[in-house]
């Protein structure tokens, strides 16, 4: 049992007799005391409380020279915020004075509107025992059982981003990255999880509290793929490459060459593509899937709506664009652009863009000249030249965001200015026709197609302010992005996190770039 104190009437005033707990009891917190004192309006000597409490003697401290009344046998009932919770600590009385019964205190918990989760067993318990100043649940609410939303469970791995292993001599090995996904005919792909409704709870008001609402999804589902007749699970319906392109799950063929060049000509593929050779100069691939070549992709075009993946690089002008990431031995006087992660040795002279981020490691691992982009990091051994090529490293906002930022303001200020254009030819038309004029069926289309141009074109504006906006507002959300440089920055080099700058002064070693107190600054690795 838990100590507690009684209170007790003497020629000398009113003292209190403080108890000490038996068996696995815990001692009377002084609080407790003050509580009670409190709520009975009692004064008090807190000086002789602390004592008596410090003490646990059971002898009398005698901490005000009043005498007061007899005080019943008390009860402090308590509601938790949420009212889920009604706890009780009962106070002995006074010597002699009276005892509680148990009507008395289920009437209070009535007159308080504590109607549900009334725990009479722990207020009869109380009643058969009496232990003091020992908090008891006298009533308790059903809680809220929240319920879990749909979700998609893929059986493939999804959203990888490159991560080339560095091997014991120092090389890094960029074409065992475990990107391509192959399945078998038959291969469960997807399981939806349907949504599990919650169950209201109550209060001890016996309120009602209701769950958060659950969402409902379902299977997305692209080519070469079977969705099972309840709509539970997702499978291959031919062997392949499993990708996730625009939401929808889909299984690619995969076409296999030796070379890309006048022996085959261009490539428009829906699966994917793995060239055993080189991709030659003024040819191009476009996949849907990914795509593999294991020779020099030279003054080419390649375009994949899935994965890139180059074991030896590319030169003198290509251009590689990907909808998921890109692996090249080397970058070199190139364009690459990937939603995704852009991995390579070294990037020299090109202009590379990252919808996530870009490393540049192994023996090597530079970048010199041109322009590098990335949403969230740039990782790599060396920025810039000793030679001072002109190098700009860029982190901090989704380049596609930027792209697009800039075709929306080019397409509403030529839609404006055709506005301005027909504004002139709608309005004197209107005034002509409130004047009585008369118009041949000819005038009549002409003014009617300008109108309903004018009408497309206001329309799109509005459309592309919007658009604009919400662009807007993600470009200045705050991004943790930072520019990594395991060796040496070189003067010259520019490095920009954000819509901040900095320009490389003097050498920089084994630091990262970051935005710190409105600047980019200088920390540690």
């Amino acid at each position: 049992m838990n100590g507690y104190f009684q209170l007790v009437v003497t020629e000398e005033g009113t003292g209190i007799k403080v108890y000490k707990p038996t068996g696995d009891g815990t001692p009377l917190d002084v609080n407790m005391v003050r509580d009670y004192l409190d709520d009975k309006k009692i004064q008090y000597d807190v000086v002789k409380i602390n004592e008596a409490v410090t003490n646990q003697d059971e002898t009398v401290v005698v901490f005000t020279e009043a005498k007061i009344l007899p005080e019943r046998e008390y009860c402090r009932i308590e509601s938790s915020k949420d009212r889920m919770t009604v706890t009780a600590v009962f106070y002995p009385p006074t010597e002699g004075a009276e005892l509680l019964t148990e009507k008395e205190i289920l009437d209070t918990l009535a007159y308080r509107k504590i109607v549900y989760g009334v725990q009479t067993e722990n207020i009869h318990e109380f009643f058969e025992h009496r232990q003091y100043c020992t908090e008891i649940v006298v009533a308790e609410g059903k809680p809220v059982k929240q319920g879990t939303n749909a979700k998609v469970e893929y059986h493939f791995s999804v959203n990888k981003r490159p991560k080339p292993t560095v091997k014991e001599d120092g090389s890094v090995d960029y074409f065992n990255l475990d990107l391509i996904h192959n399945v078998q005919e038959g291969q469960l792909l997807a399981t939806l999880h349907p949504e599990v409704p919650g169950e209201p709870g109550i209060n001890t008001l016996g309120e009602n509290i209701k769950p958060a609402n659950v969402k409902s999804t379902y299977i997305k589902f692209g080519k070469n793929t079977v969705l099972s007749e309840d709509k539970m699970t997702l499978t291959a319906a031919k062997a392949g490459h499993v990708t996730i392109k625009e939401g929808k799950v889909t299984v690619s063929d995969v076409l296999v060459l030796a070379n890309v060049d006048v022996s085959t000509g261009n490539i428009d593929a829906e699966g994917s593509v793995e060239v055993k050779g080189v991709v030659a100069s003024n040819f191009s691939i476009k996949a849907g899937g990914n795509v593999v070549v294991k020779g020099i992709v030279e003054d080419a075009t390649i375009i994949s709506g899935a994965d890139v993946i180059l074991e030896c690089g590319v030169k003198a002008g290509g251009k590689i664009t990907a909808d998921g990431n890109v692996v090249a031995k080397f970058i070199e006087n190139a364009t690459v652009t990937a939603k995704g992660g852009i991995s390579s040795e070294c990037i020299l002279h090109s202009t590379v863009t990252s919808g996530t981020e870009i490393n540049v490691t192994g023996k090597r691992g530079f970048i010199a000249g041109g322009k590098v982009c990335a949403a969230d990091r740039i990782q790599a051994k060396i920025l810039g030249s000793e030679m001072g090529a002109n190098t700009v490293i860029e982190v901090g906002a989704d380049p596609q965001l930027k792209l697009r930022l800039k075709e929306l303001q080019k397409g509403m200020a030529e839609a404006q200015k055709t506005l301005e254009g027909i504004k002139p030819t709608v309005e004197g038309f209107s005034k002509m026709l409130k004047a009585g004029a008369k118009f041949t069926p000819d005038q009549v289309a002409n003014v009617q197609k300008l109108i309903g141009l004018n009408k497309t074109l206001t329309q799109k504006i509005q459309d592309d302010s919007t658009e604009y906006q919400e662009l807007m507002e993600k470009l200045a959300e705050q991004k943790e992005a930072d520019v990594i440089v395991e060796g040496t920055a070189y003067p010259g080099t520019i490095v920009n996190i954000g819509e901040l700058s900095m320009i490389v002064k003097k050498p920089v070693q084994y630091s990262r770039f970051i935005i710190k107190e409105g600047d980019v600054r200088l920390a540690p690795i």
